[in-house]
């Protein structure tokens, strides 16, 4: 049995009533349909609705869209559905991680550069009030993963850095911020990535540590935030072989899963060691890191047998609905677990308010949107977090008056989901301080790469690069890639022109660019970090920042 008057949803009588009385009102298959979590992005409001009436999911995430449209979809979709919709996304960074017209307040490693961790507070009560605002009630955050490789492309800038203290404290002052909006977190990924250098959306990756250092670490931060009272953990398709051969002696290597599909880590190590008694969600389940462990007819009744509760986004909804409801009928799910599974999803619902009392219309919600107050506070955190990575040829500060024209080169992708394009903000925010800027082109004849260099020192007083590869799905590195042909915008000219280097999106860029003498870390690529980049370069204000990872991660060249 389930304690829902415990810790996280201490429920009071009349709500435990509706997720009882809810629960036994549901058919075998609404049972199984509200342990799916689908995505709502890429589907009409119609499809949604239709898809509803077939497999009854419970609940539903958003990639960012304009907030207004995010609203007017989740109003619509609670007032359709039976049972009320569990509405998420990915809060990991402000209000923009739901409304791209939401306020774009930090990375997390940028909160970290601060040494305040009081400012990973002031994001979640964003994230909270901007989520809220337009209907979100699940936030898929905070990311409590520790930067323990610099080559992990999955970490990087979503993490509070490779400190697990850090990472604790500010795992918990987000927690305290959001809650305040009754938004719920979803601490992730369990049992933590950062370890190896693999990206699980397209492998199992591995947490190789041993169990006492995995304690010392990642079990750490789970049992502070599990104690403070998270309501979901996001299990990863990451193995901990450790654990695992822990609690299942002499388990073959085959054998071992990812926590997705393991009793041992889900079970044994979650419920058991750690007390957690929340919901679990796994992370998406058309990732590679999952979906090739085992048949899927097998797969998907065996995750929930194993112990998670939610199964987020599937791969065929329909097709998944149906494996869940003939894995009961067959043995492969048992009805106590799915029972359980959907009693935990309904009081966290009923903890969130929504059995019946929550209301989905605010004529006033935009008024929170990238309000006056938030903005201000990006612009706080901005200044506290620019960090100076090196200045060796003490070129700053750079102004107008002794570099008036700038070439600038940027180095970025466009992300495959929301555009992570800065190229423009930061040309508009150096004209602004009054520089010349000439943007170096991204598509160039070979014959671009021959131009004389007294021809090149002609056209700027200095080459700033700017770097903005951010870390994605289902891309193995984020490093520097420079532009072909024959990577024509590399730094060449370091010793005929006087060059620097910021970054927006990643803190190891040290590692491409040793020669480059000025290197400043900017962490996120919002304006309010772009702009105090640029002032604190120019000698407006003083760095103060400081690296929450080592950024020369042992290289040389940190002090030529």
């Amino acid at each position: 049995m389930v304690d829902l008057k415990a810790k996280p949803f201490y429920l009071n009588d009349e709500q435990e009533k509706w997720v009882y009385d809810t629960l036994n009102s549901m058919t075998l298959e609404e049972k199984c349909g509200q342990t799916l979590l689908i995505v709502g992005f890429g589907k009409s409001d119609e499809e949604l609705l239709d898809l509803y009436k077939k497999v009854h999911y419970g609940g539903i995430m958003h990639r960012p869209g304009p907030a207004k449209e995010i609203k007017e979809r989740n109003d619509l979709m609670q007032k359709e559905v039976k049972v009320p919709l569990l509405v998420a996304a990915n809060m990991e960074f402000g209000g923009q991680g739901v409304a791209v017209d939401g306020t774009f307040f930090s990375n997390q490693i940028g909160i970290a550069a601060t040494g305040d961790p009081h400012e990973a507070y002031n994001l979640g009560d964003i994230c909270g009030a901007e989520a809220r605002a337009v209907g979100v009630t699940y936030a898929f955050a905070p990311v409590v993963d520790i930067d323990m490789n610099w080559r992990n492309p999955i970490t990087n800038t979503r993490v509070y850095g490779s400190d697990p203290n850090m990472v604790k404290e500010c795992g918990l002052e987000y927690l305290r911020g959001i809650r305040q909006h009754n938004v719920a977190v979803s601490i992730k990924h369990f049992p933590g990535d950062g370890v190896d250098e693999r990206d699980q959306h397209i492998l199992p990756s591995v947490n190789s540590l041993s169990c006492e250092d995995w304690d010392k670490t990642y079990g750490m931060i789970y049992q502070a935030l599990i104690d403070e009272g998270a309501r979901t953990v996001m299990a990863g398709h990451i193995m901990q072989p450790a654990y695992t051969r822990h609690f299942s002696p002499g388990i073959k290597d085959e054998d071992i899963m990812p926590a997705t599909l393991s009793k041992e880590l889900i079970t044994d190590l979650l419920r058991g060691k750690l007390g957690f008694n929340g919901v679990v969600c796994t992370d998406a389940a058309n990732m590679v890191g999952m979906c090739c462990m085992m048949e899927r007819e097998k797969l998907v009744p065996h995750c929930i047998q194993i112990g998670c509760d939610i199964f987020l986004f599937g791969r065929n909804v329909e097709e998944d609905h149906e494996y869940l409801v003939e894995g009961v009928k067959n043995g492969l799910l048992t009805e106590e677990r799915l029972d359980e599974a959907v009693t935990r999803i309904l009081a966290l619902k009923a903890s969130l308010n929504l059995n019946g009392t929550e209301k989905f219309t605010d004529e006033n919600y935009m008024d929170v949107i990238s309000c006056e107050d938030h903005l201000h506070r990006a612009d706080v955190v901005a200044d506290k977090a620019i960090t100076l990575v090196k200045d060796t040829q003490q070129l700053l500060p750079v102004t107008p008056e002794k570099y008036p024209k700038i070439l600038l080169s940027m180095i970025e992708d466009d992300g495959f989901m929301v555009k992570t394009t800065c190229g423009e903000i930061v040309k508009e925010e150096l004209e602004r301080a009054g520089f010349e800027v000439e943007l170096m082109p991204k598509d160039v004849d070979l014959m671009y790469t021959q131009i004389p260099v007294k021809d090149y020192k002609k056209k700027c007083d200095l080459l700033l690069y700017v770097a903005n590869i951010a870390n994605a799905s289902y891309q193995t590195v984020a490093r520097v890639r420079w532009t072909m042909p024959a990577a024509f915008n590399a730094p060449y000219y370091i010793k005929d022109i006087p060059t620097a280097f910021i970054s927006v999106a990643n803190p190891y860029h040290f590692v491409d660019v040793p020669m480059i003498r000025t290197i400043i870390n900017a962490y996120s690529s919002n304006r309010a970090s772009i702009r105090a980049a640029i002032e604190k370069m120019m000698g407006k204000s003083e760095f103060k920042g400081t690296s929450p990872v080592d950024p020369f991660n042992g290289f040389f060249g940190k002090d030529i």
